[in-house]
C-alpha cells in the first residue's frame, strides 16, 4: 500500500480529513525547505505537496509565480528537489510527499531516470500540470513500476467523459481545482464545490482533494466538510513572502508558516469532519 493511500485509510477512520500544504522548493533558499517541511509536519500536514522550480508555471497565479523566480534565483533544479525529500526522509518516513511541477524538466531527465530517483529519494507521488491524460502513457509506466502514484487536476470545467478518462489513469488521490484561472484567484462556492465533487464519485473511489482558493481555517473548514482533503498553497506562499518583505530571519519564517499551518489544522478539525 502507497504512504499516500495509507494516510488517508487513516484519517477516515479517524473521522478526519486531510490537510496538504503547498511550498515551492527552494523558496526562498535551499536551506530552508527541509526544515519548513518538518514544521508543516509538526503544525498539522498529513501531505506534503512539495514545488519543482520552473521558468513558466502556467497554473500559478502572481504569488506562486514569484516563489518560482525566487527558487530559480536560487539555483534549485529538480535533482536540487530530490535531495532535499531525501534528507527530509532521514527524519520523516511517514509523511507523503507530493511533487508538482512540469513536464520539461522530467522529459529532460528521462521518465525511468526520474521514476528511479524519485523513488529513491523517497516521493510517493508526481502531480504534472502540462501533461494530459491522453499522453500520460510513458510516464505512468515508469510511475507504476516504482509503485508511484500518479495526481490528476479536474477542473470546473471538465466534462463527465474526460473525467472518466483522468480517472482511469489517476492513483493516490485526485486534486479538484475549486476555481477557474490560477492559484490565489476567485471566491470559493462551498456548494458548489460539493456539487461538482459529487459528479466526480461517480467516476472513481479515490479520495478527492481540493484546492485553489482556500486561504485561512474557515475556508478550509468549509472546505473539510466536503472533501476528503483541503489543499493549502497561495496562503503560506504569500506569509512567507510577507516575512520575507520585512527582512525576517529563517527560523522567523518557518514559525510563522507553520503557525498559519496550525491554525487551519484547528479550524479543519474544530468542524468535526
Amino acid at each position: 500500500m502507497s504512504r499516500i493511500k495509507g494516510r488517508f485509510e487513516q484519517l477516515a477512520q479517524q473521522g478526519r480529513k486531510a490537510l496538504i500544504p503547498y511550498i515551492v522548493a527552494g523558496d526562498p533558499s535551499k536551506d530552508i525547505t527541509v526544515p519548513l517541511m518538518h514544521a508543516l509536519v509538526e503544525a498539522g500536514a498529513d501531505i506534503l505537496e512539495l514545488g519543482v522550480p520552473f521558468s513558466d508555471p502556467m497554473a500559478e497565479g502572481p504569488t506562486i509565480q514569484l516563489a518560482h523566480e525566487r527558487a530559480l534565483d536560487e539555483g534549485t533544479r529538480l535533482r536540487d528537489v530530490l535531495e532535499m525529500v531525501a534528507q527530509f526522509r532521514e527524519r520523516d518516513k511517514e509523511t507523503p510527499v507530493l511533487l508538482m511541477g512540469y513536464a520539461n524538466p522530467v522529459a529532460r531527465m528521462g521518465y525511468a531516470q526520474f521514476a528511479d530517483a524519485a523513488h529513491a529519494a523517497g516521493i510517493d507521488a508526481a502531480l504534472t500540470v502540462d501533461i494530459p491524460p491522453e499522453e500520460v502513457a510513458l510516464l505512468n509506466t515508469e510511475l507504476r513500476r516504482v509503485a508511484m502514484d500518479n495526481i490528476f487536476l479536474i477542473a470546473p470545467t471538465t466534462p463527465d467523459e474526460r473525467m472518466q478518462l483522468i480517472a482511469d489513469q489517476a492513483s493516490g488521490f485526485i486534486y479538484y481545482v475549486a476555481l477557474k484561472g490560477v492559484t490565489g484567484a476567485g471566491h470559493l462556492d462551498t456548494d458548489q464545490v460539493a456539487t461538482q465533487l459529487a459528479r466526480i464519485r461517480q467516476h472513481t473511489e479515490l479520495p478527492l482533494a481540493v484546492g485553489f482558493g482556500i486561504k485561512d481555517a474557515t475556508s478550509a473548514s468549509a472546505i473539510a466538510g466536503v472533501a476528503d482533503g483541503v489543499v493549502v498553497g497561495s496562503a503560506l506562499v504569500q506569509c512567507l513572502s510577507d516575512g520575507l518583505a520585512a527582512n525576517e530571519q529563517p527560523e522567523s519564517l518557518i514559525a510563522r508558516v507553520a503557525g498559519l499551518l496550525a491554525e487551519i489544522r484547528r479550524g479543519m478539525d474544530n468542524t468535526g469532519s
